[in-house]
């Protein structure tokens, strides 16, 4: 399942020939755009190969599935995870944390408004 969220694919639901600057611009995250613009730019700056790259990687790399993302969250994230696995990680470890330590708090607010709970817990251990 990751790994099939973390390969490359074409976007040709958002693309415009056959999708290579969309999966290019889902893939890294940028504004396809900017991976339009400076696709157009490299070509006219000389380097006649990327017309000639941009054909291949079209024939042979696969179509982006439609049931890969649920949500644009989900997409910011899988992103995130093809940049930098290790940030990512760090970031979700965090999140992590944080749910704990404010279920912590929850479970201290009412742990000690109600006596008869405290006590209950405190038998329990």
């Amino acid at each position: 399942m990751n790994g099939e969220r973390t390969r490359f694919y074409r976007d040709k639901q958002n693309g415009k020939i056959f999708g290579v600057c969309a999966g290019i611009a889902d893939y890294t995250g940028v504004d396809v755009l900017w991976v339009r613009l400076g696709a157009v730019g490299l070509t006219l700056m000389g380097m006649g190969f990327i017309p000639l790259a941009y054909m291949v990687v079209g024939m042979f790399a696969a179509k982006k599935p439609t049931h890969l993302y649920t949500d644009r969250q989900e997409q910011k994230f899988w992103q995130g995870v093809r940049q930098s696995p290790t940030r990512t990680a760090r970031e979700v470890r965090a999140q992590f944390r944080d749910i704990d330590r404010r279920l912590a708090e929850i479970e201290t607010f009412y742990v000690s408004s109600n006596p008869r709970l405290s006590a209950e817990i405190e038998r329990l251990r």
